[in-house]
């Protein structure tokens, strides 16, 4: 039996025989879901080459400009857990196909935005409806290969096209920015949204009658998001008032306030909570969920520090700058391929301890980067280290935060692992981002800037470090699912 993952010695009633459920075309479900991951991948590195287009075109200040990659982050991340939870009550082929509509229009609004906010609010939106659709599609995957070779075949499809998604993403924004404008890295997503729709309507069946448990807990789900929002708001204002400052304390004070709040309400609520605390009790769902944090927070911001190194340190244009992310695209999908090769005789927790040694130590080599380098020197060798170390982890990851989950909160477990690896990128990109603005002493020459991102990139080393370690804590190998 596989390591990525085990199967039931018995399912639930409603799930064995139910006519169209999620195993009568595998195929196509599993289709489905890698349009969907390769699309909710490709958006959160997309806009990356784009920024500074961006800011020209729409006027953003400096400080406003991040904010065109949190309120994605922030809504998607905080939402996925009501997402996962709504999958599970009403259906996950229903709220995958919400979601997807919803994701769609959203692109389409923000390639037509003509103010600042506009695009705010239409990143936000994009947040919400991948909110949806990423957990529903990972718990659709989960359900229609319980275990078994398919189940590792499965999820090395998943992981691939997660990991070409967000790689290539770079690619195609600096070739969508130089050649047919920014707005076009909004755009992208609107035929992909679409055909992801259409084929999931008609190859996506019904599934077994969802859950009618209590209604989803929107309080919670409201308070976690407002809560990390303030946190990310407190500390990428600490470039105008001081870590000591009474702004600063005050808004983490609140944010901290707000997150407390979230907790109190998940233990006390009389709805259906977003997560089920006892759920952090199983220590591969809480050691995958810690990896996955500081991994997201660690590839956010080093994918930003890297591609303003090439634009602004280099001096090269958007579509050269996204060719140059090509063989980290490529060698992250041949980490992929490589993982499911090693899934079938080596347990997720070496893969995950792996991949991230071997990330961190490329992400160290590009702390290395000088003013003076080139694609040859600085960016080529890490690029494939890096690449292969992130692509090792990612299915292993996966399968180890729905492990010894029960069918029932698939869902939640799925929404739960991508929520982490969102907040994390924000909160990475937010805390990496100032000790980097702060290491440039607010100047912008290649040198002061070059000094700025190579801090950003080692402290990116210094997580993934920190990420392997978190992996010793996972089980070395887990039993089937309660």
């Amino acid at each position: 039996m596989s390591n990525f993952g085990t199967r039931s010695k018995s399912s639930p009633p409603n799930e064995k025989a139910a006519p169209g459920g999620t195993g009568g075309r595998p195929g196509l479900t599993l289709a489905v879901v890698a349009v969907v991951q390769f699309m909710v991948s490709l958006d959160l590195s997309v806009v990356n080459v784009g920024l500074p287009r961006i800011a020209a075109g729409l006027d953003f200040s400096a400080v406003g400009l991040t904010w065109v990659i949190h309120a994605y982050a922030l809504t998607f991340g905080g939402l996925l857990l009501l997402g996962g939870k709504a999958a599970d009550r009403y259906g996950r082929r229903r709220v995958l196909l919400l979601g997807l509509g919803l994701f769609g229009l959203a692109s389409l609004a923000g390639g037509f935005a003509q103010e600042p906010g506009h695009l705010v609010a239409a990143r936000a939106a994009q947040g919400a409806g991948a909110a949806a659709l990423a957990p529903a599609a990972l718990a659709l995957l989960a359900a229609t290969f319980p275990g078994g070779r398919a189940r590792v075949r499965a999820f090395g499809v998943w992981s691939a096209t997660n990991a070409a998604g967000g790689a290539l993403g770079v690619l195609i924004g600096g070739l969508l920015t130089e050649y047919a404008g920014w707005r076009w890295v909004m755009f992208v997503n609107v035929p992909m949204a679409a055909g992801a729709l259409a084929l999931a309507w008609r190859g996506v069946p019904a599934g077994p009658p969802p859950s009618r448990g209590g209604r989803p807990d929107v309080l919670g789900a409201v308070l976690a998001t407002a809560g990390m929002t303030l946190l990310v708001f407190g500390v990428v204002r600490t470039d105008r008032y001081a870590w000591t400052s009474p702004v600063t304390l005050a808004t983490l004070a609140a944010a901290a306030a707000l997150l407390a709040a979230f907790v109190r309400v998940e233990r006390t609520t009389t709805r259906e909570p977003l997560v089920r605390l006892g759920l952090l009790a199983n220590r591969s769902v809480r050691g995958a969920n810690a990896y996955n944090l500081l991994v997201g927070a660690a590839m956010a911001a080093a994918f930003y520090f890297l591609s303003l190194y090439l634009q602004r340190v280099l001096a090269i244009g958007p579509a050269p700058a996204g060719l140059m992310f090509l063989p980290l695209a490529l060698a992250v999908v041949a980490g992929s391929v490589l993982a499911v090769k090693l899934g079938y005789r080596l347990p997720p927790r070496t893969l995950l301890v792996a991949g991230g040694l071997l990330t961190a130590t490329g992400f160290a080599w590009f702390g290395l980067i000088s003013p003076d380098g080139g694609f040859a020197t600085d960016v080529l060798g890490p690029s494939v280290i890096a690449g292969v170390g992130f692509g090792l982890c990612l299915g292993p990851l996966v399968a180890t935060a729905t492990a010894g989950v029960a069918s029932h909160e698939t869902g939640t477990a799925s929404g739960l692992l991508n929520s982490s690896r969102q907040i994390g990128a924000s909160l990475g990109l937010a805390a990496l981002g100032t000790a980097a603005h702060h290491r440039t002493g607010g100047t912008g020459t290649p040198e002061t800037l070059n000094d700025g991102y190579a801090l950003g990139l080692t402290l990116s080393a210094v997580l993934l470090v920190a990420a392997a370690l978190v992996a010793l804590t996972v089980p070395r190998r887990t039993g089937p699912p309660a």
